[in-house]
């Protein structure tokens, strides 16, 4: 897998731009121009990235159409989760941002 590729392609399927992935991961700028430059990101800053992306490494890595398997608690709030409205799903994540 091409990693700064796949980085590129979460981020379009977004709409994000590198400045937004910046903004979102408290990442410096300069770490994130390294990726043009063909350097693969360290498994930390990665992580970080998939956090503001708001994925887990694991999905990230699932190969398309492959299941990531989640905890029966990880489920259920997932499950919760989607129930909810736009606006209260931005609450909670702000909420849980307080925590």
């Amino acid at each position: 897998m091409d990693v700064v590729a796949h980085i590129y392609e979460l981020l379009d399927a977004r709409g994000w731009s590198v400045y937004r992935l910046k903004k979102e991961s408290g990442l410096p700028q300069s770490t994130l121009s390294n990726f043009s430059r063909g350097t693969v990101p360290s498994i930390s800053t990665l992580e970080t990235i998939c956090k503001a992306l708001g994925i887990t490494l694991s999905q990230f890595f699932a190969e398309e159409g492959e299941a990531v398997i989640l905890t029966p608690n990880q489920r259920k709030f997932l499950d919760r989760l989607n129930c909810l409205s736009p606006e209260k799903q931005a609450a909670l994540l702000q909420f849980m941002d307080q925590m």
